[in-house]
């Protein structure tokens, strides 16, 4: 590789970083870290994981747990302690392995990101699939693993206690969060976008300096830095290595690997992004760069399902918590059905 050709690499790199942070980061990333940051502080992790004990109804225990991502703001590396703190306290292991395959994937910070560089219909197929094959992944899993009549115990929780206003947050900073793209798609100039947007801003500031004490005012901020600290920085890189995939890979190869929609371009989609380790969002940017090489919308949505919730790191701990059998069920299990969904909202789009 001459110098030459290294130095145009990275000024592609640079360019993509570039126009990244042009359109994403002060109306789509910054609310969407700001809102991860106040469910991780402000609304109790106890409140949820309780349901997931004995004493809970069925209907009720996997209802929360393929739901319980957008509440708790989990990602990759935060869900398998959480996981192993459930299953080891006696959630049973359904609503356990649910919670495990869906909370990664309908991560607020990841369902928004998604919209936003892949497109609304990924976005959504994303949330919707995560959730619906959450459950059926658990189901599958109790009814395997889960003896007839068997007990596994209460979940006990402490501080479960909610502040009053934590709802009425959460709805003012989804409006900050969605307001710009509805503003978008009415056709407004960013310049405008941005003058509607800060008095909502404002309001929401006003407003929670108003709720909420010092001291939770200060958990929220350091939840905030501590979520940016921790993803930002791989994010960009990977923004700069897709731009990047985008020149160096050749187009023909990622086509004959995951284009159009076969059920063995969804499989290899499903595999690779299992064995592969992606840090919060930055799937996004690198699925976004493979489709611009060809790759197909299945293909596609099944590296969002496996990818988030599986990886080689994570395949390790999920068999040691659970034991082999099990852990090797549940990774069979995730690659198998993000293949058939990815394949179907393939054939959706043919």
């Amino acid at each position: 590789m001459t110098l030459d050709y290294l130095m145009y690499l990275i000024s592609v790199g640079l360019q993509s970083l570039q126009e990244y942070l042009a359109l994403h980061v002060l109306m789509c990333l910054l609310p969407a870290f700001f809102l991860a940051g106040a469910i991780a502080s402000l609304f109790s992790k106890e409140s949820v994981l309780k349901f997931f004990g004995a004493d809970t109804p069925k209907y009720i225990s996997y209802t929360v747990a393929a739901a319980s991502g957008c509440l708790l703001a989990v990602c990759s590396c935060t869900v398998l302690p959480l996981f192993a703190g459930i299953y080891k306290r006696g959630a049973g292991i359904g609503p356990a392995t649910t919670f495990l395959f869906s909370a990664p994937a309908i991560n607020i910070l990841a369902v928004v990101y998604t919209a936003k560089i892949l497109g609304y219909d990924l976005g959504a197929a994303r949330a919707f699939s995560a959730v619906l094959l959450s459950v059926f992944v658990g189901l599958i899993m109790s009814l395997i693993y889960e003896k007839k009549g068997a007990e596994h115990g209460s979940i006990k929780t402490f501080g479960e206690e909610e502040h009053k206003h934590s709802a009425q947050l959460f709805v003012l900073l989804i409006a900050v969060l969605v307001a710009p793209e509805i503003m978008s798609g009415w056709g407004w100039k960013y310049t405008t976008q941005l003058l509607a947007w800060a008095p909502m801003l404002g309001l929401t500031a006003y407003l929670s300096y108003k709720w909420f004490s010092k001291e939770e005012i200060e958990s929220w901020m350091g939840e905030t830095w501590f979520l940016i600290k921790q993803i930002t920085p791989l994010l960009l890189l990977g923004v700069f290595l897709s731009g990047i995939m985008v020149v160096v890979l050749p187009k023909e190869f990622v086509a004959s690997l995951v284009g159009g929609n076969s059920l063995i371009s969804n499989f290899i989609s499903s595999v690779s992004g299992a064995f592969m380790y992606f840090s919060t969002l930055t799937e996004v940017p690198i699925i976004k760069a493979l489709t611009l090489l060809g790759m197909g919308e299945g293909p596609s949505l099944a590296m969002l399902l496996a990818g988030p919730a599986l990886s080689l790191p994570s395949m390790i701990v999920i068999n040691r918590v659970m034991g082999m059998k099990k852990g090797m069920t549940y990774i069979s299990l995730v690659i198998l059905i993000a293949t058939i969904s990815g394949y179907t909202f393939g054939a959706m789009f043919a």
